[in-house]
């Protein structure tokens, strides 16, 4: 990354985009963040002690679930290098146990998060198509989108992980494959990254349990994962396409 590189980041307002825009920021490149809450990104960049006067930082808000207001914005955005889609869109009901989901509230956070996945694809890559300049677009899965999850780690807590959540994350590592070859251009990349768990103000009762899952660092953070969405965004990772990289601690092995 350099100063004559510019990124787009997608829910800038949220714990990995707040803090993977401070990180670009940090390696000279400029940002141009979205979210649709934008006083709620003013502030989550605000305690990262992120400069909101910078002028390497422009912050916007938009509702990528919606296609008019999302469609408008990529044909108004100017250069870009690459993205990084870290939004979380989700219905109110989001996050019940799997025999209290109902189909009305799956197909609802179903279409909010990985439609919006989809017109983000859709638009970096139409994007791509307007420009002929040379794009990576980095998704944000989970390695519960490639692995089943381990619900004894829930024992004695609230949490669960949604069936949606899954469902969701797994069609993300599949759509990078259908638009990598769709597209059928080495200088187009949509890949994704796979957290494992992201610490959170989970319960202890949790985070001791997933540790033990792992190879020893247990819960990750955000700085953890930022290092290999920059390799997807550089030029280092140019024939990579259509992949997802688990970043777990072995959590998943």
């Amino acid at each position: 990354m350099s100063n004559k590189n510019r990124y787009l980041v997608i829910g800038g307002g949220g714990l990995l985009g707040s803090n993977l825009i401070c990180e670009i920021l940090l390696s000279g490149a400029t940002v141009l963040a979205i979210d649709k809450d934008l006083e709620n990104m003013k502030k989550a960049l605000s305690l990262l002690d992120v400069a909101l006067d910078s002028s390497q930082l422009h912050l916007k808000a938009v509702d990528i679930t919606n296609e008019p207001e999302t469609i408008k914005f990529f044909n108004e955005i100017g250069h870009l290098d690459g993205a990084v889609n870290c939004s979380y869109p989700r219905g109110k009901n989001y996050g019940a146990s799997f025999f209290n989901v109902s189909q009305e509230d799956f197909n609802n956070n179903v279409s909010l998060h990985l439609g919006s996945a989809f017109l983000i694809m859709r638009e970096c890559a139409s994007y791509f198509h307007r420009n002929k300049h040379p794009f990576s677009l980095v998704n944000i899965a989970s390695i519960y989108g490639s692995c089943a999850p381990d619900f004894s780690i829930y024992d004695g807590t609230e949490m669960t992980t949604p069936v949606e959540y899954a469902a969701i994350k797994s069609a993300i590592i599949h759509m990078n494959k259908y638009v990598a070859s769709y597209v059928s251009n080495s200088e187009f990349r949509v890949n994704s990254i796979s957290p494992g768990g992201l610490m959170s103000n989970q319960p202890s009762e949790f985070i001791n349990a997933y540790k033990k899952k792992t190879l020893g660092h247990g819960m990750i953070l955000p700085a953890d994962v930022t290092g290999s969405i920059f390799f997807l965004l550089s030029s280092s990772s140019c024939y990579i396409n259509g992949q997802d990289i688990i970043v777990d601690d072995g959590f998943s092995l």
